[in-house]
């Protein structure tokens, strides 16, 4: 089935007879950033799953090896990631909704329990810049949406 369009330009397609929305660029490049998103994800979930296995170079960083603390939130993170990279590449809700509780629990460890889980500022700074762009995409994203919603209504 080949996509056409209608000989009026309402911003429609019709595939196979059913109309299908035109995406904008904005929603494009939505799916790529939840696409790139998700492959960041899968790589720090193959990250702590490879430190509990013992492939890490440190001596701490083998499960037998770790503290308790380390132990609970490696184990959570190596679970967490892969499952929020899998729904985000799906473009399911879910996907984000695992991606932000996996960060915020990174956010914690590593700003409230620096003693325990040491500083990292270039994880903490990539989290809160990843949660601002998604905000930001989604809120733009409604935005359109509204818009495109109040100019069909005046169309009619």
């Amino acid at each position: 089935m080949t996509a056409e369009t209608d000989d009026e330009d309402d911003g429609m397609l019709r595939t196979g007879g059913y109309p299908v929305r035109k995406t904008s660029l904005s929603q494009n490049g939505y799916v790529i950033f939840l696409r790139l998103l998700a492959v960041i994800g899968m790589a720090w979930g193959i990250g702590y799953w490879l430190r509990l296995i013992g492939w890490h170079e440190a001596p701490d960083w083998r499960f037998d090896t770790m503290s308790v603390s380390w132990r609970v939130a490696a184990c959570t993170l190596a679970v967490l990631y892969p499952f929020a990279a899998s729904g985000l590449w799906m473009l399911a809700s879910w996907g984000a909704v695992l991606w932000f509780c996996a960060a915020a629990m990174e956010l914690a460890m590593y700003l409230f329990f620096p003693d325990t889980f040491g500083a990292r500022p270039l994880i903490v700074a990539l989290h809160v810049l990843i949660a601002l762009l998604y905000a930001a995409w989604r809120l733009y994203l409604a935005h359109e949406a509204r818009t495109t919603r109040a100019g069909e209504v005046e169309q009619s």
